[in-house]
């Protein structure tokens, strides 16, 4: 209010000394003190303003985050605290589709990965109010998704301190996944902030190993006096294929990259279960090119006993029929997967 106070006692002033300076004839040089004094009070006046406009952000920002890790975030919200300058902050933004009638299971999943990065970060040694995590929710601000032309959710996008979102600002969900240490890397691209990621205490994987480990002592206790099905070549090549299918079906991939289980158009509703580049995949592709390579192998199986087996010939002719059946029906539709991915590719086999 001083600021103020003096920019109006000043700027009637330097107008007087302008007009004296026509009557008189005096130098520019005695009425430009005035002038200047009035333009810095302006833009101290404009600089204070700012400063205690950005300070109570702030101070709203760490007050919302001291309670929940994710801010959550309507249209008006988000014009006030990201859109509008000024603001020395990054904000990492979800915008999602959580609400039920929604139906997207791969929102809950980059909601919960979310929400651990976030933890990570709000209670972490490190945290500072230079980074901030917020979502958005369709049915809590549609009129942001408006805004932002956007038709597809989970969507991360980064809002830099200083300037606008440039295209690397937009997290490659399809690329990389959402797991929380991937977006705790693209982070840290964005805004030079390192989080390391701790996630809460998973005992399911540690107990399902030890009931695995159980019940194979307990059986290996109860055949204790014959253990001839160790040697079974048929129980080890039907464990040596179960591992080569999981392995080719890219579930290292999902474990290490963290995909969604598939990709539900906001929008449309359309569910895809194929993803449409080469470089991303989806866990339910993962889970269909298993199935299809399994019965392309059982095909062959059937096809090399039909040619080797000793059992009746029409029982033979119908492994046969059923191997060859397999084989074709089954590598064409891999083969149809393949051009959906790599696309370009000339080749095709009973179906395009």
């Amino acid at each position: 209010m001083d600021c103020l106070l003096w920019f109006y006692i000043c700027k009637p002033a330097c107008r007087c000394y302008r007009g004296l300076n026509k009557v008189s004839g005096l130098n520019v040089l005695y009425t430009t003190p005035v002038c200047m004094y009035s333009f810095v009070l302006d833009v101290m006046c404009t600089l204070i303003q700012s400063i205690t406009l950005m300070s109570e952000k702030v101070t709203q920002m760490m007050e919302w985050a001291s309670k929940r890790s994710v801010i959550r975030m309507n249209g008006d919200k988000f014009r006030r605290f990201v859109k509008a300058p000024p603001r020395n902050y990054s904000v990492v933004i979800m915008f999602t589709a959580l609400q039920p009638q929604r139906q997207c299971g791969v929102c809950k999943q980059a909601d919960e990965e979310f929400q651990v990065l976030a933890n990570s970060w709000r209670y972490s040694s490190a945290f500072t109010n230079k980074v901030f995590f917020a979502a958005v929710d369709f049915d809590e601000g549609s009129d942001v998704f408006q805004m932002l032309s956007m038709n597809s959710a989970p969507t991360f996008l980064h809002f830099p301190s200083k300037g606008k979102p440039r295209k690397t600002d937009t997290y490659e969900l399809q690329v990389r996944g959402f797991a929380a240490e991937q977006l705790a890397r693209w982070v840290a691209d964005r805004t030079d902030v390192q989080i390391r990621v701790i996630r809460p205490p998973n005992y399911a994987g540690p107990l399902l190993l030890g009931f695995l480990l159980a019940v194979i002592g307990g059986l290996a206790y109860l055949r204790r006096h014959n253990l001839e099905f160790l040697f079974n070549k048929n129980v080890w090549a039907f464990s040596a294929l179960c591992f080569v299918l999981i392995m080719t079906s890219g579930q290292m991939w999902n474990h290490i990259r963290g995909p969604p289980y598939a990709h539900k158009n906001p929008s449309t509703g359309q569910v895809s279960y194929i993803h449409g580049s080469s470089q991303a995949q989806f866990v339910a592709e993962t889970h269909i090119v298993l199935l299809f390579n399994a019965a392309v192998t059982l095909g062959m199986v059937l096809l090399c006993e039909a040619a080797t087996s000793d059992i009746d010939i029409g029982k033979r002719k119908i492994m046969c029929v059923a191997g060859i059946g397999l084989v074709m029906l089954f590598f064409s539709w891999l083969l149809s997967v393949f051009r959906a991915k790599y696309h370009g590719y000339p080749y095709s086999f009973l179906m395009t």
